[in-house]
């Protein structure tokens, strides 16, 4: 049955609200100004990825003219469309005034970023030499006028679009005008340091830098002015995969990918300070129609740039860098086996050093006794150390087998030539189950001791990789738990055989088990609540859309289970309302790392269940993906957890609160209230531990 919209928040609206939190930590003043820059940088790269998907997904069921109520929470598919679209636009605007505070803000600082009317003669020469240096040799220049057939604009890239008033050219007809198109380098910086004069940083945008050598482009031509205004379109990134029984699924992958680069357009973004010839001559080109998402911006697109924005030596303008602690008890000399043959541990990066992982998988590829390394591959760093421990352990002699997701969203690429790179070395890949993606943490190693094979291995909310580990916090725990490792093997086996539906006695995997699983858990809740008992949940998770689950603990609140939600992203539940929700409160964190654990509580008449997942409650994570979730049985890990998700619940510094008024409000403290900023507290609670 379709709910209303009093009972759902639609799914893309609550990721705008999401974005727009990002959003906010651009304009929050408690947050250093250079990584206020970057906020906007990654607000930038959230919306490109949402047009790129999301927003293609809806535009797609207009396409085929449907309705799409069923599956957008009672919304219309085409009004949903235009709803995204009024909303990004005001976005956009509010990004551009605070780009325009945090730059007042830069020069208070020394740090001005000048456009190509502000040059100094020195400045000018200085990018005059940079230009014919650097820059002339990869500009890609198109003239459009005499062209049948309008170039295919790369997804995301973007270009100038120049606009030349000539002095007398009876070829050019309507106007006199020629029109051309330059696409900015990537594989240049976007932000030009230019020589620093006394305390003075200057800065020139890429883009400004061609604007000023613009007469050099073009010196061929006779014109009167010329001006130059940026352009961008975002691409469908949906993967369509063939059914050529002749191809290989990486060679079907593979093609996907680069069909991608053909993909219809679904936003364009343009300078709304452009002339309206220049911009009506493009849109006819282009084919742009009503469904495409028709973006004014301000002088400069690409914002997702400013995440690399230059330091410029002033550490005293970003956060300061945390040193990753070593987890209590688990030195970094010795046997990482012979420790956890002993008894599990967690660690809960960033705040703990990714390096046990590699540590472990580096022990095992040289250790005479391990047999067998199997692990799962969803995202990886650059140069990953993970797959120079899979060689290493290939190259001695270790049967190593990695379960490798070539759909990874916008990863296919680079796992596409990290497959070929093992499989060179001897590493047998499993590319996945039709039909599903393989999305779940896990590593198992056998190693031949005196009673027989021990199994060890690890389980975590996060990819292996150690790049991100600096930024995204999450959980991983390294068990020899018997129960467990069994329960992974058979996960192994179903990559394999996966006409094989195995049953699991520990481990919560999806998509057979993980939704039916957690029901159950919370009807425990349920029963306890009737019966007049303790009966809590505590969750958190990136997102929440999963309508059957919100309706699952709408049930709950209404039986008089506790809830607390702490959800990053999309939350598609509303709490707090009467009748249906009041015994749910929700807040999402938004901070200087990415919240990216899977925790989840149950209150259970005083024995907590406690269990970490890699899966959100979302559709595709229940029943279209290959999940891992794990069950805590060590009872000072299980106190870990709850001690950490209390930290995160009591945060009143970064904590913003879900309501019915989708109004991102920040959780507002009691005057007898210490101030908390719960990922701060997070890394105080783990040196205490050491300290204790």
């Amino acid at each position: 049955m379709v709910k209303t919209k009093n009972e759902y928040v639609n799914r893309e609206i609550s990721w705008l609200h999401f974005n727009a939190r990002v959003l906010q930590e651009s304009a929050d003043k408690r947050v250093p100004l250079i990584d206020r820059l970057r906020f906007l940088g990654i607000f930038s790269n959230n919306l490109d990825e949402f047009f790129k998907v999301r927003y293609a997904t809806v535009k797609r069921i207009v396409d085929a003219g449907k309705k799409g109520k069923s599956v957008l929470g009672g919304e219309k598919a085409k009004d949903l469309l235009e709803e995204i679209t009024k909303i990004v636009i005001a976005q956009q605007t509010r990004s551009l005034e605070i780009l325009n505070s945090i730059e007042e803000e830069l020069k208070a600082e020394n740090i001005f970023i000048i456009n190509e009317t502000e040059l100094s003669e020195s400045q000018a020469e200085f990018i005059r030499e940079y230009f014919f240096k650097k820059v002339n040799q990869e500009l890609m220049t198109i003239i459009l006028n005499d062209l049948t057939e309008f170039p295919l604009l790369k997804d995301t890239a973007a270009y100038l679009a120049v606009k030349m008033v000539m002095k007398d050219d009876e070829t050019l007809g309507v106007n006199g005008n020629r029109y051309a198109l330059i696409e900015i380098p990537k594989g240049i910086d976007r932000f030009v340091v230019l020589p620093k004069e006394g305390d003075k940083n200057y800065i020139i945008i890429l883009d400004d830098l061609i604007r000023f050598c613009l007469d050099s482009v073009f010196t061929m031509f006779e014109f009167e002015s010329i001006s130059a205004h940026m352009i961008k379109i975002t691409r469908d990134a949906e993967l369509d995969i063939d059914n050529d029984l002749t191809k290989s699924f990486i060679e079907k992958i593979s093609s996907s990918v680069e069909h991608r680069k053909i993909s219809d357009p679904v936003r364009f973004v343009y300078d709304k300070q452009i002339d309206k010839d220049t911009l009506q001559f493009l849109k006819e080109k282009m084919n742009i129609v009503d469904t495409d998402s028709v973006i004014p911006g301000g002088r400069y697109h690409n914002r997702r740039d400013y995440m690399g924005f230059p330091s410029l030596g002033r550490d005293d303008l970003m956060y300061e860098k945390i040193e990753a602690l070593p987890v209590k008890g688990l030195p970094m000399t010795g046997s990482l086996l012979e420790m956890i043959n002993q008894k599990d541990y967690m660690i809960y990066t960033p705040y703990h050093t990714f390096s046990y992982v590699t540590k472990f998988l580096r022990e095992a590829a040289l250790d005479p006794k391990v047999r067998s390394i199997k692990l799962t591959v969803y995202r990886l760093a650059n140069d990953s150390q993970v797959v120079s421990a899979l060689i290493n352990a290939a190259k001695n002699g270790k049967q190593v087998t990695a379960q490798i997701e070539l759909q990874a969203r916008f990863d296919e690429q680079a796992n596409i030539m990290y497959a070929n790179q093992l499989q060179a070395e001897g590493v047998k890949l499993i590319f996945g189950v039709p039909g599903l993606k393989v999305h779940s943490k896990i590593c198992l190693v056998e190693r031949e001791e005196a009673e027989g094979i021990k199994r060890y291995g690890f389980i975590s909310t996060g990819n292996f990789n150690e790049s991100t580990a600096k930024i995204y916090t999450d959980y991983t725990l390294f068990t020899a738990h018997e129960g467990i490792l069994k329960d992974m093997n058979r996960v192994f086996e179903f990559f394999e055989t996966n006409y094989k539906i195995n049953k699991y006695r520990h481990l919560v995997v999806s998509p057979h088990y993980t939704k039916i699983t957690f029901i159950r858990l919370i009807d425990t809740e349920i029963e306890n609540a009737r019966l007049g008992k303790e009966a809590y949940i505590k969750i958190k998770m990136n997102s929440f859309t999963s309508y059957k689950m919100v309706d699952k603990l709408y049930e709950a609140s209404r039986a008089g289970v506790k809830i607390q939600l702490i959800i990053r992203g999309v939350c598609c539940l509303i709490p707090g309302v009467e009748g249906m929700s009041e015994n749910i409160e929700a807040i999402s964190v938004v901070d200087k790392f990415l919240e990216h654990p899977r925790l989840f509580i149950f209150g259970n008449d005083g024995d907590p269940k406690v269990y970490i997942s890699s899966a959100d409650w979302m559709t595709r994570n229940l029943d279209f993906r290959v999940e891992v979730g794990c069950p805590i049985y060590d009872n000072d890990i299980k106190q870990e957890l709850l001690d950490t998700f209390d930290i995160s619940w009591r945060d009143n510094f970064k904590a913003r609160v879900f309501s019915d008024k989708q109004d991102n409000a920040y959780k507002v403290k009691s005057e007898d209230e210490p101030e908390l900023r719960s990922q701060f507290a997070l890394y105080d609670y783990y040196q205490k531990k050491l300290e204790s």
